[in-house]
């Protein structure tokens, strides 16, 4: 089921380490089209396109909040406060990122300091198809809400009888989202991207889904509105050792690969009877997944490899850059000084990657198909923009204006000097 490579040479591991395809079509030429659609007919284009991509047929795409209340009612009391605790999680983990910047006199009489300003109108992709992503919204609208965001809207894709998923819209109206529309794909990015009739413009779009929904996110940027990062379809990379249960490692990958088929689960390992232990007891977990078929299509896409070192299998996940990174050894703690490049990590046999999925309180919208080697994971950070500013005085202009003056010269920006020459000249 999974490819099996054994000590691979250095300069296969670019080869080894790409990505599933996301087929032979021309991927970007269809999302532009999706955008330039949208941009012309508006609300229309989306509603013919959900029709088409969701076969569900749509008389408005804003949730009501009447609908809110009712999928409220729907959800149980056993998971409201699984994703009320999860919040708190969440909550707790990135109040520890607020910062407070200190001014710095930079010379006597110059004053310089940043400030932080919530971006005002965020959108908030929501994955939905076969697995509504719930858990998502808090992972995106906690952080947007603590950042003080003025409007948070969201998009994600309607149920086969129209309406979202109650446990989204619960999530929702518990973490201060402001409207949630029936729209998926790249038609909602480019909704956001554009704006409709109905669907507001925002500043930045956050938010994971699949090939389809990163080429609109890389296209919205080109129509002058950010995105967090380019989060495609997800993956791990478990690091194992000759203390790692095949039962967990197994459990670890199939987890990743049931959402979606263009997932990818890699193992690595320096102990090679674990190869054979984890491929037996992915066959026996297999066999009762509600979700095998979906599974299974990834897993063909993954594979092991077997190293005799295990500075080999750091180096290669490195290499890999993974979206999560378990390192199931046994003394994961000593080796991460040698993790270079990841979106999130899981130390050790009882941190699988589902923990922070949902709830351990990290941000689990990371970077995939290798852009954690540049990337960061979604944090308060994502949701505000810093604002420098300076103050001189007149002593300040009078120290430092010299030096400006000598490099506007320097470089040919007569304006430039003036806008100093002036202010010296005033206080003599």
């Amino acid at each position: 089921m999974l490819k099996i490579y054994e000590n691979p040479e250095r300069n296969d591991w670019n080869r080894i380490s790409e990505r599933p395809s996301p087929g032979s079509f021309n991927l970007k030429e269809h999302v532009q089209s999706i955008i330039d659609r949208v941009a012309r007919e508006g609300d229309s284009a989306l509603l013919e396109l959900t029709e088409q991509y969701d076969q569900v047929r749509l008389n408005d795409l804003k949730v009501t909040e009447k609908e809110i209340a009712l999928a409220n009612d729907q959800v149980e009391f056993e998971l409201k406060d699984a994703i009320q605790t999860a919040k708190r999680n969440i909550g707790n983990f990135h109040a520890s990122q607020k910062s407070v910047e200190t001014v710095v006199e930079t010379m006597p009489g110059v004053l310089c300091w940043r400030e932080s300003r919530p971006i005002e109108k965020v959108g908030l992709y929501i994955p939905g198809g076969s697995a509504p992503l719930f858990s998502t919204v808090l992972m995106l609208a906690v952080p947007a809400q603590m950042a003080g965001c003025k409007e948070i809207i969201l998009c994600t894709p309607p149920q086969a009888d129209g309406r979202v998923h109650p446990a989204i819209c619960f999530a929702a109206s518990l973490t201060g989202v402001t409207s949630i529309y029936k729209i998926g794909g790249a038609q909602a990015v480019a909704a956001m991207a554009l704006g409709t009739e109905t669907i507001p413009q925002v500043d930045k779009i956050f938010g994971p889904g699949n090939h389809y929904v990163t080429e609109a996110k890389i296209a919205a940027q080109r129509l002058g509105v950010a995105i967090d990062l380019p989060a495609g379809p997800s993956e791990v990379l478990i690091i194992a050792d000759q203390s790692a249960n095949p039962q967990f490692i197994a459990a670890d990958l199939i987890s990743q690969a049931e959402h979606g088929p263009d997932s990818q689960s890699v193992l690595v390992t320096n102990y090679e009877p674990l190869i054979k232990e984890t491929l037996t007891a992915i066959e026996q977990q297999l066999s009762t997944l509600p979700r095998r078929e979906i599974a299974t299509a990834a897993l063909k896409n993954s594979y092991i490899v077997f190293f005799h070192e295990m500075s080999d299998c750091l180096d290669f996940s490195n290499k890999y850059a993974p979206e999560h990174l378990i390192l199931s050894t046994e003394q994961p703690k000593s080796q991460l000084h040698q993790i270079l490049n990841a979106g999130s990590v899981f130390l050790g046999h009882y941190s699988p990657e589902a923990a922070g999925d949902y709830a351990s309180g990290t941000n689990h919208t990371l970077p995939t198909a290798g852009w954690a080697r540049s990337y960061s994971g979604v944090s308060l950070d994502s949701f505000i923009k810093k604002i420098t500013f300076q103050e001189l005085s007149p002593e300040g202009i009078k120290l430092l204006g010299p030096k400006v003056e000598v490099m506007a010269q320097a470089e040919s920006l007569v304006g430039h000097k003036r806008a100093i020459s002036l202010r010296l000249k005033s206080i003599k």
